[in-house]
Order: structure tokens, then C-alpha cells, then sequence
């Protein structure tokens, strides 16, 4: 940059201005020890970007140097309440070539390209609003049964939304409490205005990320059939070996009021358009669905005073591992009010006056978040449904009325709301609308979510047909670590994120997406993995974190805490199993009583000398509460988390050993590989659907082969014979190629003998 001259007065000119705010305001900084990046990433990107592309690319130092230290140093200075925002592109950089390029800023590529980022990736985030980063369109809410499983593997992978929703958090509740473990769901009531701010902040304190507003209209592809960038609406062309797609609703968006349309991602956003006709000529399957959300009401004109209260609890749990982001707040009450007869027949009489049922739009909504026509004919025998008051902000007096989406005429909307108890003259704030948009199914997508068709080019979020924020946030984590690794092109510096349905409600997601061809708006549900006893919410770090730290994506300070909490855990176990107490003792016998007077038996004598502590508190209803009342406490230093995450593996020891056992038998015959070259229409056992449906998905092992709708298990045993055979014939065949080139060797070595000799013998003179 200092061999330009007009860069280096504009530079010269911009540096007071620079030190001047420095001074005035702390800006968090950024040394190169601190990046959240895996050790030895950057120096191949770099050597790899010297080659190709010069000055244009940024190293993680050069990034690091740009950035002026705070007034007073580093020390003291808190990322989290700076109000500093630090430039995410330098003036004397070219800012149209990168190594991933991120479409769309929602809560998937928000997760991408941060992802992409924390690799060592230069990435762009290409959105058609900058005012709605990470926006809540819909209920602005985190979590729930299997979503929350969801946000915490992500955290785990050192993603954003849990933290985002631990810090913006309106109300907080456990969900399904009274059950096992397994399926506790902690559900989040956000502020969705905070929410947005504060992950926009978030991604402009990335180093290596930059955002940019501007509508993707088509996709640039090299002859190899490989992404070599975008192009925007207005002419702009943008390079990267990587592009993650994750657009939402936006793809031909079109809203529905009643028989009023308009051509719209979202209430008050334009589409995008074109990038759906560039995806077809390049030979990708659409099609077509629908999602609505609800009207939103004011506050002030609620009669609160008959209504149902749900608070929040008292003791709030936590999305995210990282406990530096444990901070309480204030909690909002929602609150619950009920269908009535005048609601349903105001319903029944303009069905006609729907999207849906009038005919006039055909795509299929979300079959586990009805509108309130659907579910008034799909359950005619209810006399009531549930309805939802949840606050949208701690500011502001929008109410969202969950429950209670329609795709009726806005004229028939505020009739509809005053037909609900409390709300007898409520005001309508924004009316409720359906919205019909572009997908690709997602069987067009490996385990990676990087599409067959186009090298480099990868789907996440509602693109691929899922709905809801915290699925698209996994499938955004994957995809854009993924296209950093692609980006960069070493499998041993980068290697990719694949992770197995086995191991994660990520995994079964991811799988579920590129082996059903899906019709329908996917919602992740705990019913949909197999394993749920050992992929619980408590123990998502232990399952994943080694992964994402193996793949770049967790730092350096996550990663001391994760091991000093592995091994608190460790010793703690090691403790209950070598503890032994008397059966005389205090403790014994209060533990005994304790499960005598919860499970409504007799009280017992034990029948052994001693127990140790571990077999205690695997008894029902015995807890660390009870040790701790006995002197049995754990080390101090162990939180409430820790502390419930080694109960569960205690109690629940038995159970989870047996399920390992599946997972391991199941995985040791399911992951067998698939070559990509198999030929289906060849193997006359299968059936001819089997055959179809295969050619079709292309599994890439016979775990996925088994779950594709229309492959049977007689189908997955001629499959496995198949495979066998060929693996057979391919072992024959290299044996008697080895064989042959054994042979060819040692006649040329005998071949080389002769001729030595006839030299030496020419060589020798005659007597």
C-alpha cells in the first residue's frame, strides 16, 4: 500500500481520525494469540494467497496490526459492552476477492460466516439489509424440544446463537421438566431489536469478515463446474473458491394477505430475484413452500387481568457452555389465552377467504406449526386451542400472539384477534401473512451441505427446506466451516466438518436433509434421532468441542476451560466410585428413606456393610443436595451444571452404556462407504424403486442408503452383497496385479543378470 500514493494519503489523511476515536473511546483489540483460529491455518492460506492473488489478501498479523490498541492497552477493555466498532475491511485492500462469500445475513449465515472467519478465512457477508442482521421475522424465540439440543452443540462448536439468546434473553423456561434428561428443552423469549444489534456487532468485531449490502443474483462458475464467485443486481462481481447460500424466505418471495399479494422475503423487504433462474440453468431442482407468522398486537390495549401468567424460572439455565456469559436479567411474563366458539366459526365462515384453502397458493406449510385454519379443520373435535402472549421487546409494546398465524384478509384479522379473552379491544399493530418462497431439496447436497452439481457452492438454512432459526444456525455452522476448508484445499491443514448422525442431533439433521427428499418444512423433534440418551444437552461439549477444535473452530481460551471442566468431571467420578460410607451411617439411611418415601414403599435395611457414594446417588430421587447435607459435597469449584451433568451419567450409567453398545454395532455396519461410482441400475436385486431412489440420492455410505424413503431393508442386504463382491473381485483383481508386476520384476532383475554377465564375459580376455 505505501507504493501507491493516493493510498497513502488517504490512509495518511484517515490515521488522526483513527487515533482521535481511539483515544476518545476504547476499542477492544485483537492479538494474534487471541483469534479463534486453528494453529497453522493462516500460513497455508497465506502461501497459498501469495501466489495466487498478491497484496489483495490479509493475513490474520497484517489484520491484527491494522487494529489500533485501545487508550491504556488491552487490559480491562470488555468486548461485550464496547460500543466501538472496528472497520471489517481496510482502505488500502482490493475488496472484491475473498475466500468465502457468505448470501444472506440470517441466523444460518450469520453462523457461516463467522464459522468461515474463525478458520482463517476472509470472508464476505453479502445481505440485502444490513438493519435486519440475524433478524427474528417470526416468534422471537430460542430453543424448545430438540432445538435447544441444537443451539447447545453449536455453542459447543464455538457458534453464536446461544450466546445471543443468553444475552438477550426476555423470559427463560425449561420445558418438559418433569421428564428424563434426555429431553429437557430450554426454551428462550428474546428481545428480537437486541438480538439483531448486538449479532451485528458481533460480526463487525470479526477481523476477518466483512459485510457488504447488496442482492446476489447469479452465481459465477469455471469450467470445472466449480463456484468461482457472485454477481450482484447492480453489476458487482465478487471472487471466492467458496460461496454458502442461505437465503431464507427470500428466493421469489411472495406474501399473502388473504388474495392480496406482494412480491416480498418478508413484511416491508424486497425478494431477491434472479438467483433462482441462475440456480435452475445450472441444472438444480426447486420447488416451492410456505411459513406464516401470526399479527402483532400492543400491549397497552391488553386486558392482562383474566389471563393466564407464565413466568420465567427462578434458577435460569444457560444455552451456552461458556460461563463468562452467565449474567442474569430482569425476566418478562407471558401469558396464555384460549380459542373460543366465536373464533372458530369466524374461522369456518371465510376458509374460502384463504391462500390455502381458496386454492390460490398450493405449497406445503409447516405440519408442527399449523396456522389457526389449519388446525380449526384438522382437529374440528377441539373446542378450544391454546394462544401465547409473548413480548417482542423489553422497549416496546409488541406483543406476538403465538399460535395464532391465518392467511386470512387483513379487513377479517382484527375481528378474529377480539374474539380472544383479553383481548376484547385490542389494537392491531402489524397483520399476519403467509409467505410462499424458492427451496432446493436438499438430497442435492453431501454431508458437508456442499452441493454434487457445483464444486464449492454449499446450502444452508431454509434454502435447503428446514424451518426455524436454530436448525438453520447448525446447518450455517457446518456449511460455512466447510467452505473455509474448501477455500483453503488442504484436508490435512483444514479437514471438513462431517459429523455423524450418530453423535449429534447436528448430524441427524444434516442427514435427515440429504437423504429424505423433503417436501415439506423439516422442524428438528427429539423423535427423529435414535440415540437421545447419550445426545442430551448436558453433555454437547464433551461430544463435540474436541471436533471443533480439531477443525479451527474453537480458540484457545474455550478449549483450557472445556479441559479443566472435562477434568473436574473425571476426578469427581473418581471420587463417588472410591468413597465408601457405612451402612450405619446418617447418610445411608437418609438416602434409603428418601427413596422409600418418593417411590411409596417400606423402608428397608441395607444389605450390605457399605456403599460407595456413586451407588447412593444412583438410587431415585437422591441428589448432590443430599450429600452436600451429609458432608459429601463435590469440590467447591464444580458449578450447578457440572454438578447435574455427572449425576445424569451416575443414574443413568446403565442406560447409556447400553446405548453406546447400539451406537457402535449400528455404526460399525452403517458407515460402510459407498463408491461413487456405483452403477444401480446394474445390481439386479434391488428393486426397481430401490434403484431409482438411489441413482437419485447418491448415498455415500448404507447408513444413508437405509433411510432413504423407498429403500427397504431387503434392498440395504443386496446392497451390503453387492459391495461385498465387489470388494472381492477388486481384492482378487489387485492380488493378481500385484502378482504380475512381482513376476515382470524379477524376469527384468534376471533379464538385468544375463546381460551383466555376456559383458563380463566379453569383457574377460581368452587363454
Amino acid at each position: 500500500s505505501t507504493s501507491h500514493p493516493r493510498r497513502m494519503s488517504t490512509v495518511a489523511m484517515v490515521a488522526p481520525a483513527l487515533a482521535a476515536a481511539g483515544a476518545a473511546q476504547a476499542r477492544p483489540s485483537y492479538p494474534a494469540s487471541r483469534l479463534p483460529r486453528r494453529p497453522g491455518v493462516a500460513p497455508a492460506r497465506l502461501r497459498r494467497a501469495a501466489s495466487s492473488a498478491g497484496p489483495s489478501r490479509i493475513s490474520a498479523s497484517a489484520a491484527d496490526d491494522a487494529i489500533p490498541e485501545p487508550a491504556g492497552g488491552s487490559e480491562g477493555t470488555d468486548e461485550s459492552t464496547s460500543t466501538a466498532r472496528i472497520p471489517t475491511y481496510h482502505l488500502h485492500e482490493e475488496c472484491d476477492s475473498f475466500d468465502v462469500i457468505v448470501v444472506g445475513a440470517g441466523h444460518a449465515g450469520c453462523e457461516a460466516a463467522l464459522a468461515a472467519s474463525r478458520r482463517g478465512a476472509r470472508t464476505l457477508l453479502l445481505t440485502l439489509s444490513l438493519d435486519r442482521i440475524a433478524w427474528q421475522p417470526c416468534n422471537p424465540a430460542v430453543g424448545g424440544p430438540a432445538k435447544s439440543q441444537l443451539v447447545h452443540e453449536v455453542d459447543a462448536l464455538g457458534g453464536e446463537i446461544g450466546k445471543m439468546a443468553d444475552k438477550c434473553y426476555l423470559q427463560k423456561r425449561v420445558l418438559n421438566a418433569s421428564r428424563g434428561p434426555a429431553v429437557w428443552a430450554l426454551r428462550a423469549q428474546t428481545d428480537k431489536w437486541e438480538y439483531s444489534r448486538e449479532m451485528r456487532a458481533r460480526l463487525e468485531r470479526e477481523p476477518l469478515l466483512s459485510l457488504r449490502e447488496g442482492m446476489a443474483t447469479e452465481l459465477i462458475v469455471g469450467d470445472n463446474d466449480d463456484v468461482r464467485g457472485v454477481r450482484t443486481f447492480f453489476g458487482m462481481t465478487f471472487t471466492a473458491p467458496a460461496v454458502v447460500l442461505t437465503t431464507g424466505t427470500f428466493m421469489s418471495g411472495q406474501i399473502w394477505v388473504g388474495r392480496k399479494t406482494l412480491a416480498a422475503g418478508r413484511a416491508g423487504e424486497a425478494p431477491s430475484v434472479g438467483l433462482t433462474e441462475n440456480l435452475v440453468d445450472l441444472g438444480f431442482e426447486t420447488d416451492r413452500l410456505k411459513t406464516g407468522t401470526p399479527a402483532r398486537v400492543d400491549s397497552r390495549t391488553i386486558d392482562y387481568t383474566n389471563l393466564e401468567e407464565q413466568l420465567g424460572d427462578e434458577d435460569p439455565r444457560w444455552f451456552s457452555f461458556d460461563e463468562s456469559c452467565h449474567v442474569e436479567r430482569p425476566q418478562m411474563a407471558c401469558h396464555l389465552t384460549r380459542t373460543t366458539k366465536e373464533t372458530h366459526q369466524l374461522i369456518k365462515d371465510n376458509l374460502h377467504e384463504t391462500p390455502t384453502y381458496g386454492g390460490w397458493v398450493g405449497a406445503k406449510g409447516p405440519r408442527y406449526c399449523p396456522s389457526i385454519e389449519d388446525k380449526i379443520v384438522r382437529f374440528a373435535d377441539k373446542e378450544s386451542h391454546q394462544i401465547f402472549l409473548e413480548p417482542e421487546g423489553r422497549t416496546c409494546p409488541e406483543v406476538y400472539v403465538q399460535g395464532f398465524s391465518t392467511g386470512l384478509p387483513e379487513r377479517l384479522q382484527l375481528a378474529l384477534l377480539r374474539t380472544l379473552p383479553g383481548l376484547e379491544n385490542v389494537k392491531m399493530l402489524r397483520p399476519a401473512y403467509a409467505v410462499e418462497y424458492d427451496f432446493l431439496p436438499a438430497y442435492q447436497c453431501d454431508s458437508s451441505l456442499e452441493t454434487k452439481k457445483i464444486a464449492g457452492l454449499f446450502f444452508s438454512g431454509q434454502i435447503n427446506g428446514t424451518t426455524g432459526y436454530e436448525e438453520a444456525a447448525a446447518q450455517g455452522l457446518v456449511a460455512g466451516a466447510n467452505a473455509a476448508a474448501v477455500a483453503f484445499g488442504n484436508a490435512s491443514v483444514a479437514p471438513r466438518l462431517i459429523l455423524p448422525r450418530e453423535g449429534s442431533y447436528l448430524g441427524t439433521l444434516i442427514d435427515d436433509l440429504c437423504t429424505k427428499d423433503l417436501r415439506e418444512p423439516y422442524r428438528m423433534l427429539t423423535s427423529r434421532s435414535e440415540y437421545r440418551l447419550v445426545l442430551r444437552s448436558d453433555n454437547a461439549d464433551a461430544r463435540l468441542t474436541p471436533i471443533g477444535r480439531r477443525c479451527g473452530l474453537v480458540n484457545d481460551e474455550r478449549w483450557v476451560a472445556f479441559e479443566e471442566k472435562r477434568n473436574r468431571a473425571d476426578v469427581e467420578l473418581g471420587r463417588l466410585r472410591e468413597t465408601r460410607v457405612k451402612s450405619d451411617g446418617a447418610l445411608v439411611a437418609a438416602a434409603i428413606a428418601v427413596t422409600a418415601a418418593e417411590t411409596d414403599t417400606a423402608t428397608k435395611k441395607p444389605s450390605r456393610d457399605s456403599f460407595t457414594l456413586e451407588e447412593l446417588l444412583r438410587r431415585p430421587h437422591v441428589d448432590y443436595a443430599l450429600l452436600s447435607k451429609h458432608g459429601e459435597a463435590p469440590a467447591s469449584e464444580m458449578s450447578r451444571w457440572e454438578r447435574e451433568s455427572v449425576e445424569t451419567r451416575v443414574k443413568y450409567a446403565g442406560f447409556i452404556k447400553r446405548q453406546e453398545a447400539q451406537v457402535a454395532k449400528v455404526m460399525g455396519k452403517m458407515s460402510k462407504p459407498i463408491p461413487e461410482n456405483v452403477d444401480y441400475a446394474s445390481i439386479t436385486t434391488l428393486r426397481m424403486e430401490a434403484r431409482e431412489k438411489l441413482a437419485k440420492m447418491r448415498p455415500t455410505t448404507v447408513g444413508q442408503a437405509s433411510r432413504i424413503g423407498g429403500v427397504t431393508p431387503a434392498d440395504v442386504s443386496s446392497l451390503l452383497v453387492h459391495l461385498e463382491v465387489g470388494a472381492r473381485k477388486v481384492t482378487r483383481a489387485d492380488a493378481r496385479a500385484a502378482a504380475k508386476a512381482e513376476r515382470k520384476e524379477l524376469a527384468e532383475q534376471e533379464r538385468e543378470a544375463r546381460e551383466a554377465l555376456d559383458v563380463q564375459s566379453a569383457e574377460t580376455p581368452s587363454r
